[in-house]
C-alpha cells in the first residue's frame, strides 16, 4: 500500500475494497446466511438442497445481467420481467399450433421487439432509460393481454427440451447450468474483453467525453437494450421451463430482486462501474435469503418490501463509502 492510500480515512479505503473486489465480501455474506440457516434448521443444507437453490438463482442471475448492462451506462431496464414474460408465455401458447422450433424463434422475436423500442427511445428520442423501459413494459403486458383472448382457445404446451432445461438434474446438478455457465462466460468476457464491454463502462463514467471521443453512442445504447432483450427472452423461456405454468406475470415478481442482485454485487446505478460475477453472488444471496424468508413464514408483501429496502440501503451505503452523487 502507498503512503498516500496509507493516508486516506479508513472508510474510503474500505469503499475503495469493496468497490474494486466486490465478490470477495460477497462470499463471505453468502457464507455467513448458509451458517445462520443451517442453524435456523438443522440439516438444510445438502447437495439436493443446494442444487435447488442454484436451479432457482438462475434465472434472477439472468434477468438481473439486464440491469448491470443497461446500469453500467447510468440506465436501467423495468422491461425486463415483462419481457420474460412475454416470451415464456408465447413459447407456451405458440407451441401447440407451430411446434417449438417456430415457437421459440417467435418468443425471442417478440423479445427483441420489446428491445428494439427501448434502445430506439433511449439512443434516438432520449428519454430516460427508466421511463421508457416502464412505458414499453406497460404496452407490452397491454398487448400480452390481448393477446391471450386470441389463443385462450388453443391450450398451451411447454416444450420438452425446457421442461428439462428447467426442471432435469444431471449428476445432481441442474440442467439450466448447461444454459446459464456459457452464459455467463459471455457476459463477463463481453466486459471484461470487448470494445462493446468498455464502451459501456465509457458511457456510463462520462458520456459527454465518449461522443467528443468520436463514439457513436447511439449505436452502443441500441445494440446494449436489443441484447437485454434478447436476456430477457432467454431468462423467460428457462424459466417458464422450470415454473411449467405459463401466466401474465409469470416472470414479473422477479423484477425488484433482480435490480437487487445488480445493486448488491456492486453495480453503481449512476453508471460507469459493475461486476456480473459480483451480481451472481448477489443472486444466491438473494435467494437464500428468500429460504430463510420462507422458514419465516413472511408473506409476499414483506418480502417486496424487503428488497425495496435493500436497494435504498446499499445504495445510500455506497454514495457514503465513495462520496459520489
Amino acid at each position: 500500500m502507498s503512503a498516500a492510500a496509507a493516508d486516506l480515512p479508513l472508510l474510503v479505503r474500505v469503499g475503495r475494497f469493496l468497490r474494486d473486489n466486490p465478490v470477495i465480501p460477497l462470499i463471505g455474506l453468502l457464507l455467513a446466511l448458509l451458517a445462520l440457516l443451517e442453524t435456523m434448521r438443522p440439516g438444510i443444507i445438502s447437495p439436493f438442497w443446494a442444487g435447488n437453490t442454484v436451479r432457482f438463482a438462475i434465472p434472477l442471475a439472468m434477468l438481473a445481467a439486464c440491469q448491470v448492462l443497461t446500469m453500467l451506462t447510468g440506465g436501467i431496464d423495468l422491461s425486463a420481467a415483462v419481457v420474460a414474460t412475454v416470451a415464456g408465455f408465447v413459447v407456451a401458447t405458440v407451441t401447440p399450433i407451430l411446434g417449438a422450433p417456430a415457437a421459440v424463434a417467435i418468443a425471442l422475436a417478440a423479445a427483441l421487439l420489446v428491445g428494439f423500442l427501448n434502445g430506439v427511445g433511449v439512443a434516438f428520442a432520449r428519454v430516460h432509460p427508466l421511463i421508457m423501459t416502464l412505458g414499453t413494459g406497460l404496452i407490452a403486458t397491454g398487448c400480452l393481454q390481448v393477446y391471450q383472448r386470441y389463443v385462450i382457445a388453443t391450450g398451451s404446451e411447454i416444450p420438452a427440451f425446457l421442461v428439462w432445461l428447467g426442471t432435469g438434474r444431471t449428476a445432481g446438478l441442474p440442467n439450466s447450468l448447461f444454459v446459464f455457465l456459457p452464459f455467463a462466460v459471455v457476459i463477463l468476457g463481453l466486459l471484461r474483453f470487448t470494445g462493446f464491454g468498455r464502451l459501456l463502462f465509457a458511457l456510463g463514467s462520462n458520456e459527454r467525453a465518449t461522443r467528443l471521443a468520436g463514439v457513436r453512442s447511439w449505436q452502443v445504447l441500441l445494440s446494449l437494450y436489443l441484447l437485454s432483450g434478447l436476456i430477457a427472452g432467454l431468462t423467460g423461456l428457462v424459466y417458464v421451463g422450470m415454473i411449467r405454468a405459463p401466466s401474465l406475470s409469470l416472470a414479473n415478481p422477479l423484477l425488484l430482486p433482480s435490480v437487487a442482485a445488480a445493486v448488491i454485487g456492486g453495480t453503481s446505478i449512476f453508471g460507469g462501474r459493475g461486476s456480473y460475477a459480483g451480481t451472481i453472488v448477489g443472486a444466491l444471496i438473494l435467494t437464500v435469503l428468500g429460504t430463510m424468508l420462507t422458514l419465516m413464514q413472511i408473506p409476499e408483501g414483506a418480502r417486496r418490501m424487503f428488497f425495496g429496502l435493500i436497494i435504498l440501503a446499499v445504495t445510500a451505503l455506497y454514495v457514503r463509502i465513495t462520496s459520489q452523487r
